[in-house]
């Protein structure tokens, strides 16, 4: 062993930078082997998710991952001016820094760090309870150099909208055009841009940002209903090297010449989202015969499309990896298959909705679709044509398949999951929520298939309760989703036995389950970090400070019905480590 720690910091490096590419939690045992090892994966952290039981501990953090270059302070409930302040004397080179779900932007604590940081290039403040033009004014000033701002979806514009605005150019007002074109001016290296949900910025907002910023490739303007399809036209011409376009709830009418034109000038789209919007047949016709180098094609929820039109984009753009068909009700098996020819390339698909679809599409993608890494099929029809495609000789394993999104499929049954599961074995997400038709037998099948799987969702699955038939182990799962099921204190012994790996457990509203099985979960997973039991009225309230005292792993605990922590017992258990709600 002595011989093996003495290989170089390089060599190590490699190794743990390939763990870290999986998931960074698993650096954590590693960190615990030696002050060589410590140092190393030290050095390989990159992100920090910083929450209120975090702060206390801040200083040491900053001090041993020195090479932190993203914060998300998203889930952060303090005073968020003092913790930039702090983060503005660590030194770090930070690039990318998220302060959404913030009530209002923490002015003192973002002119701090632009004081001290000249790296930040990514900035999110999305979801905020206020925004104003003179946020972002501030936001320029402080960061002179941001190539990404995502200001989308501030909360406060149900209130703005009983106020009397006369003049929308000024400071103090919602952002508006007024602020837009400030910004446009004070961000000239600006690359990706998100204003969606900004209600009352129009055509010249979009104009301003295609003339000035001319590095601009990004633009996402989902929800803004004054920016019209005329506008986005004009501003598209000033910036043909624009990669990237999303806007939604768009062209309610039918769509004009001047946009298709536009759209199909941009010889370097890789990425049309036009979600939720009244499109055409001509649009895509015309995407289709300009041969754009479409990689991600998004049409959720889209109306006003045929099989004709997308059918002719597709076999025209054949290098298409991420395709969103949800809602397209025109959708059955036999167009699907016809489809699912041009998409040799295709790694990610959703059909949620297309109600019409069954196992025969499931099987066409699997036949035609060698990279598909992800499906997405709720809400459909998946489970019917059992007996037609059984006879189907699959004698070549679906390999890439990693993620199968199943949800409210309620005609899926066990031997059509079971089949599912020996085609892709390499599954590592499986969501069956709300499949009433799966019983146990369907799980276990599932767990014993598939020895990679890390993600599990039988919620709302009242068939499965015992797991009496798991006499095996499932020791990559992690994450396991059963709330509202029919799981009880047996089917509880058998997961802390046969999956001991657990690091994430939802148990809500689990109507059967006792102390006496939650006991078994927390002693025998000895790395749980989160469990749920709202809702689990049969858990007493006195498992809670068990839970914390006797498993250290733990970070967070949606308490059962009967606890109501004090202040007192929330601050005993966040000095362990453990946040209780």
């Amino acid at each position: 062993m002595s011989a093996v720690l003495q290989l170089p910091d390089e060599c190590w490096e490699t190794v743990f930078r390939f763990l870290s590419q999986c998931h960074q939690r698993y650096l954590e045992p590693v960190s615990l082997v030696s002050k060589q090892f410590l140092s190393i994966t030290n050095h390989l952290r990159f992100s920090l998710t910083i929450c209120h039981p975090t702060l206390p501990y801040l200083h040491h953090l900053f001090l041993r991952f020195r090479m932190l270059q993203s914060l998300d302070l998203t889930c952060f409930s303090g005073d968020l001016n003092m913790l930039l302040h702090k983060i503005s004397r660590s030194a770090l080179a930070l690039n990318s820094l998220n302060i959404s779900n913030s009530t209002r932007i923490p002015a003192d604590g973002l002119r701090a760090l632009g004081k001290m940081v000249k790296t930040l290039k990514s900035l999110s403040c999305s979801n905020m309870g206020s925004l104003t033009n003179a946020d972002l004014l501030l936001i320029a000033d402080c960061f002179p150099f941001l190539e990404e701002l995502d200001i989308s979806f501030p909360r406060d514009l149900d209130k703005i909208f009983i106020i009397d605005y006369k003049n929308f150019d000024n400071l103090t007002g919602p952002v508006s055009d007024f602020g837009i074109k400030l910004l446009s001016l004070a961000l000239p290296k600006l690359r990706m841009v998100n204003l969606s949900g900004n209600y009352f910025i129009n055509d010249s907002s979009l104009l301003n940002l295609c003339k000035n910023c001319e590095f601009l490739e990004q633009v996402q303007i989902f929800g803004c209903d004054f920016v019209s399809q005329v506008g986005i036209a004009s501003a598209f011409w000033e910036r043909p090297n624009l990669t990237s376009l999303s806007v939604s709830n768009f062209g309610r009418a039918n769509i004009a010449s001047e946009f298709i034109g536009s759209l199909v000038s941009l010889k370097s789209l890789t990425c049309i989202d036009l979600t939720y919007s009244c499109i055409s047949d001509e649009l895509l016709f015309s995407i289709a015969e300009a041969g754009l180098p479409l990689r991600k094609l998004i049409l959720r929820g889209c109306s006003n499309y045929s099989f004709a039109g997308i059918s002719c984009l597709l076999s025209k753009c054949q290098v298409i990896e991420h395709l969103d068909l949800m809602d397209a009700e025109f959708l059955d098996d036999k167009l699907m298959s016809e489809l699912s020819v041009f998409l040799s390339n295709l790694m990610y698909i959703y059909l949620s909705g297309c109600r019409m679809l069954t196992n025969s599409s499931f099987f066409a993608l699997i036949r035609n679709c060698p990279l598909l890494n992800e499906v997405t099929m709720e809400e459909t029809s998946i489970g019917e044509n059992v007996i037609e495609n059984s006879l189907m000789d699959f004698t070549v394993v679906h390999s890439q398949m990693k993620s199968l999104r199943l949800a409210n499929c309620s005609k899926l049954r066990d031997e059509s999951v079971k089949r599912f599961a020996s085609i892709c074995p390499n599954l590592q997400l499986l969501d069956l929520s709300s499949c009433w038709g799966i019983s146990e037998v369907g799980v276990v099948e599932i767990l014993k298939r598939c020895c990679k799987i890390t993600y599990l969702n039988f919620a709302s699955c009242l068939q499965v309760k015992k797991l009496s038939g798991m006499n095996f182990e499932a020791l990559k799962l992690e994450d396991l989703t059963l709330s509202r099921s029919g799981v009880d204190d047996d089917a509880l012994l058998v997961i802390s036995k046969r999956c001991c790996g657990l690091l994430y457990m939802n148990m809500e509203n689990c109507s059967e389950i006792t102390d006496k099985g939650v006991k078994k979960v927390v002693e025998n997973c000895i790395q749980l970090r989160t469990i749920n039991l709202k809702g689990c009225y049969k858990v007493s309230a006195d498992i809670v400070a068990w839970m914390v005292f006797s498993r250290p792993s733990l970070r967070k605990i949606s308490a059962p019905p009967p606890f109501r922590p004090t202040e007192s017992q929330k601050e005993l258990f966040l000095r362990h480590g453990c946040s209780v709600t």
